[in-house]
């Protein structure tokens, strides 16, 4: 591998734009990952954060800029793209599951289809992660047969089954019910626990500023401030930063001002 300024980071985005025709979401994106970050992305809806993280998963092409993987660019060839996503794991906010497999073969099917090890040791890392998310009870039935609180469980554990370097989060909690939010919290910040490198987009404040070991807050498609949860929370920098934290601050902690944390079209 050819030696670069980001051999020791796990994911570096270097000066990443990203366009839909004249409207531009992405403005020169700089960022770095280490092994074991836990990175919370904030910010208003529109401001970019869904984009983002699908820039790195390459669901969307950046315009401009580079992303590398342990220290190497991600090519746009699809082979090194689907080598790329085989480490690099994403959870959707509309969990994604496949409606006519059971949650066991919702899990075993990319361990099987991408990574080609055998049915037996899918299935083991299966159950291994079903079990770890409370799902095991429920390894026969169907996505339909599910609450949403459940589906984002399962969907949790199908990434896991791939042995992720890095887990992405687009949102996993702005679909659920009020009442199925925590369980699926808790699930993350167990995961946390374990060293596994993270990039989440959330709108739960008070999530981001008790798990992130950083935490990002986007605007109008830039970074604006990148620092610890507790300087960024209780200290931030920049007025738009303050502006936005501002009823977080003033309220419980339990909420933000994101309103229900769903992206505009394009961001």
């Amino acid at each position: 591998m050819a030696e670069t300024k980001y051999n020791d980071k796990v994911i570096a985005i270097e000066d990443l734009s990203k366009s839909f025709g004249d409207h531009q979401v992405l403005r020169k994106i700089d960022f770095t990952v280490g092994k074991g970050e836990v990175i919370c992305i904030v910010g208003s809806s529109g401001s970019g954060k869904s984009t983002l993280l699908r820039c790195i998963n390459k669901l969307e092409r950046q315009t401009d800029g580079k992303i590398y993987f342990n220290g190497c660019v991600v090519a746009d060839k699809q082979r090194d793209i689907n080598s790329y996503r085989s480490k690099v794991g994403m959870v959707f906010q509309s969990f994604n599951l496949f409606n006519n497999m059971t949650v066991l073969k919702n899990c075993m099917i990319a361990v099987t289809s991408v990574l080609h090890e055998s049915k037996e040791e899918a299935r083991e890392r299966a159950i291994k992660h079903l079990k770890a998310v409370g799902m095991a009870p429920y390894i026969n039935a169907y996505p339909a047969q599910l609450s949403g609180g459940q589906k984002q469980r399962v969907a949790i554990a199908r990434a896991l089954c791939m042995n992720p370097e890095v887990l992405l989060f687009d949102e996993p909690t702005s679909a659920l019910d009020p009442e199925m939010v925590g369980g699926v919290l808790n699930v993350m910040k167990e995961l946390a626990q374990t060293g596994l490198t993270m990039i989440i987009v959330t709108h739960e404040m008070a999530f981001a500023r008790d798990v992130s070991t950083r935490t990002i807050f986007m605007d109008k498609g830039y970074i604006v401030e990148d620092a610890s949860p507790q300087e960024l929370f209780y200290h931030p920098k920049n007025p738009r930063t303050r502006e936005f934290l501002s009823r977080f601050l003033e309220g419980d902690g339990s909420d933000s001002s994101d309103g229900d944390g769903k992206e505009a079209a394009g961001a």
